[in-house]
């Protein structure tokens, strides 16, 4: 019987932007972030200035997951959540939100902000777990597939939600 590894969350970064892509490019094949993209939120991320938390889940040396959040003024927006297909239904995605709401807490933010597909049924169950709650929607927000957004939010993340207590 193998022991399970629980993966470690630790800061991103510019080292991990490629195998990052490539597990991007695994999982949103139609509209994947670019490398500058990343290369540019990564940017905003350290020192006193910062106004970007990215965080990379790592099993061994290998990324198994990583999510971003973008703070202006007193609102984040979750940039990405990404968990690797052999690591749905762990609890990951759920780790991974749990510390960008955590960062957003540290931003001062009031309230926190997302689009998810809304064929990313699984996505939804998650933030709405987390409190968060449908506002409206984006026509088209993803390209170049057309796919609508579901904007959802979630007001004062420094609260603790049910089912955000997560366990590897």
């Amino acid at each position: 019987m193998t022991e399970s590894v629980i993966p470690v969350l630790r800061e991103m970064r510019w080292w991990d932007i490629e195998p990052v892509l490539e597990l991007e490019k695994d999982l949103f094949p139609e509209d994947a972030w670019s490398r500058g993209m990343f290369w540019s939120d990564l940017a905003h991320a350290r020192g006193a200035e910062a106004t970007r938390r990215y965080l990379v889940a790592t099993e061994g040396e290998r990324i198994v997951g990583y999510a971003g959040l973008a703070a202006n003024a007193d609102i984040a927006d979750v940039q990405t959540i990404a968990v690797a297909r052999d690591h749905w239904g762990t609890g990951l995605g759920g780790r991974l939100l749990t510390e960008l709401l955590r960062a957003a807490t540290s931003f001062e933010c009031a309230e926190v902000m997302l689009e998810c597909r809304v064929d990313n049924v699984r996505a939804q169950k998650l933030y709405e777990r987390f409190g968060f709650e449908p506002i409206g929607f984006r026509r088209g927000y993803y390209q170049p597939g057309n796919v609508d957004a579901l904007v959802m939010r979630r007001t004062d993340p420094s609260t603790s939600v049910q089912g955000t207590e997560t366990h590897g």
